[in-house]
């Protein structure tokens, strides 16, 4: 599973290059909130799942489970990469406005209105359950709440940036991080 998340995450890096010019960011300070909650889940999610038992291990899987496991994060990561796609070069690592920037809700964008974050998400639920511990079950919270905290943040800043009317109307009408999740 660490092969997948080394994988993703270089190729994402790489990926950051494909961008267009960026017309204006969030301030640094809006976003180390987010930031911070995100590290640690990041971080926890990183310590090794293996070779303990005792309080932090909740349960054990099997080798079947474990391939569920992987095939769950290769979809949520092949979703992410669906989004990161037929985003192009709107995408950015920040909340930020870029040249030519506009509601996108199609594709993926039908679905949930951060599908990145959604895919992660199943990616890093699935890595929780094949490792069974304390410490993954709290990444996946801590994560969880760093992207819902980033969604927040980027959602109020973009109907700022492109006004209400728009964005607002996309978000009546799609989820935020769930397909069959609350709209608005």
């Amino acid at each position: 599973m660490i092969f997948l998340w080394i994988g993703f995450g270089v190729s994402w890096l790489l990926a950051a290059l494909w961008s267009d010019k960026t017309v204006e960011r969030a301030a640094v300070r809006e976003e180390i909130g987010y930031r911070a909650v995100q590290i640690l889940g990041w971080i926890l999610l990183a310590v090794p799942a293996h070779g303990y038992d005792g309080p932090l291990r909740l349960w054990q899987i099997s080798w079947t489970e474990a391939w569920a496991c992987v095939g769950l994060i290769v979809l949520g990561f092949a979703f992410s990469w669906w989004a990161r796609i037929y985003l192009g070069r709107l995408w950015s690592s920040t909340v930020t406005r870029k040249a030519d920037h506009r509601v996108v809700d199609s594709g993926p964008y039908a679905i949930v209105r951060h599908p990145i974050y959604t895919g992660i998400l199943l990616a890093t639920y699935a890595t929780t359950a094949a490792k069974g511990t304390v410490l993954g079950l709290a990444a996946a919270v801590l994560v969880t709440l760093g992207f819902w905290l980033k969604a927040r943040l980027e959602e109020r800043w973009l109907c700022e940036q492109l006004g209400q009317g728009e964005y607002q109307a996309y978000r009546r009408k799609v989820p935020m991080l769930l397909p069959l999740g609350p709209k608005a």
